[in-house]
């Protein structure tokens, strides 16, 4: 049942599980399920769009179902861009980015557009913390950025 997924993602994502988290969206994510002709085969449903349920037991076990209607996809974006990433808005003016990445990643860049202007987020590993600026600067004493 993937809404459940999506949000256990979001869930550990949050906590900073970000091993955990990405594994479960690894997990979940259609396109895990069609790498190879096989897998596409005997998951049968679109590889681009989240299933509401992918079987896990019997003669069914890894195939999709409920396309197209689930909520699950919007909540598996949230999971990834709010959850791993940690990209949130708050009160439509500021943002908070608190990443919870795998411990492989060695950070990441993304453009965000907002009020008609981007905004440019780079998040950097150091050590066992995370540099995070947007458009160049850091967060404020609140770890906040203004997105004015």
């Amino acid at each position: 049942y993937t809404h459940a997924a999506s949000w256990m993602v979001y869930a550990l994502g949050l906590m900073g599980r970000g091993d955990d988290a990405y594994q479960m969206f690894d997990m979940i994510n259609p396109l895990s399920h069609a790498l190879t002709k096989e897998a596409a085969d005997l998951y049968r449903v679109e590889p681009y769009v989240v299933a509401a349920d992918v079987y896990g037991a019997g003669a069914k076990s890894g195939r999709g179902g409920w396309t197209w209607y689930t909520g699950s996809g919007g909540w598996l974006y949230r999971a990834a861009v709010e959850g791993i990433l940690g990209i949130a808005m708050q009160d439509g003016t500021h943002l908070r980015v608190t990443p919870a990445l795998p411990k492989g990643w060695p950070g990441y860049s993304a453009r965000l557009r907002h009020g008609g202007r981007d905004h440019a987020i780079e998040v950097t590993r150091r050590a066992d913390a995370w540099q995070v600026t947007v458009n160049g600067a850091g967060p404020d004493a609140d770890g906040r950025f203004a997105l004015n």
